[in-house]
């Protein structure tokens, strides 16, 4: 934890490197839906075995919105003292009040985290115009003492962050990249392409577009399929900047079916099921999702059976 620390307070603004791989790891909850903390130790020292760059904790799959302010701190705070020497702690940050985002900014930084991850306010979808949302961002990022990644997700939020305003917003001095989880690679290009001289960084948000992402200028991916095939994510990833175009595709191919099982087909349920069969402990999401059937498991199974993971 305290080499955590040091980290933090080492950086300064836009000199945080953030390329890398990062699972967006899973909250592990017991029967009775409380967290089990020592699940999440026995996932975190499988984890740190791998070449990931960092966590991001509270992210989409570790089911933050059906946590309590201080359950996600605690999370985080629990992630940051079992994470390996040198990962990067992303912590998702983000709340539907701006005054309430900077408030969770700030918590989450003395929890350890070195960078903070913040999804876009989506409940009054029909007002986050360009312009709100610059100023929402704007005000978050002048206040928060750690360097801000944006996250656009629009599949959960029903949002898709203008890119003229992920423009504006990569000028930022502590606004220091994005995660774009929808897939659109010609908006993701656009994005590289206009903030190359702002010292900007583009993750990208799934493990399903990862080599296109690569190849059009993101720098690494926030991906929940790493959570399950670890390696084998981080491998795609050193493909992508190699000369090995044809062992690149083949694993991207590879991982097509199995990415989209943990992702927009079944979701975390599917995610943490996937899990219990590569040794990790998945356990139940929490409520008012729902576990899989067994038809579920078995289609999940089958995709990842016909990629030769299992």
């Amino acid at each position: 934890m305290e080499y955590q620390r040091a980290l933090s307070s080492s950086i300064s603004r836009k000199s945080l490197d953030i390329s890398g791989i990062y699972p967006p790891i899973c909250t592990p909850y017991n029967h009775d839906e409380s967290i089990t903390f020592d699940k999440l130790e026995y996932n975190m020292k499988k984890w740190n075995q791998i070449p990931f760059k960092g966590y991001v904790v509270q992210g989409s799959n570790a089911e933050w919105c059906f946590q309590s302010w201080d359950e996600r701190v605690q999370v985080v705070r629990e992630t940051a003292r079992l994470a390996a020497p040198g990962r990067v702690i992303m912590a998702g940050s983000g709340c539907e009040s701006t005054r309430d985002t900077i408030r969770m900014c700030k918590d989450m930084s003395e929890a350890g985290a070195h960078a903070l991850l913040v999804v876009n306010p989506f409940y009054f979808k029909d007002n986050m115009t360009s312009d709100a949302l610059v100023a929402h961002f704007t005000a978050v990022a002048d206040h928060s003492p750690l360097p801000i990644v944006m996250y656009n997700v629009p599949r959960n939020t029903g949002v898709d962050i203008p890119v003229d305003a992920v423009v504006k917003l990569a000028q930022h001095h502590n606004i220091i990249g994005i995660k774009d989880s929808g897939g659109d690679i010609t908006r993701i290009a656009s994005i590289v392409f206009a903030t190359a001289s702002s010292d900007f960084q583009v993750l990208a948000g799934s493990a399903g577009f990862l080599l296109a992402a690569y190849n059009v200028g993101c720098v690494g991916g926030i991906c929940a399929l790493a959570n399950v095939l670890g390696e084998e994510t981080c491998r795609l990833a050193d493909l992508a900047q190699s000369n090995d175009l044809k062992a690149a595709m083949d694993l991207q191919l590879r991982l097509v079916g199995p990415n989209s099982c943990v992702t927009k087909r079944f979701g975390v349920p599917g995610l943490k099921t996937s899990m219990e069969w590569f040794g990790y402990y998945g356990g139940p999401p929490r409520s008012p999702l729902q576990s899989l059937s067994d038809n579920q498991v078995q289609a999940i199974k089958s995709e990842f059976q016909k990629s030769f993971f299992l």
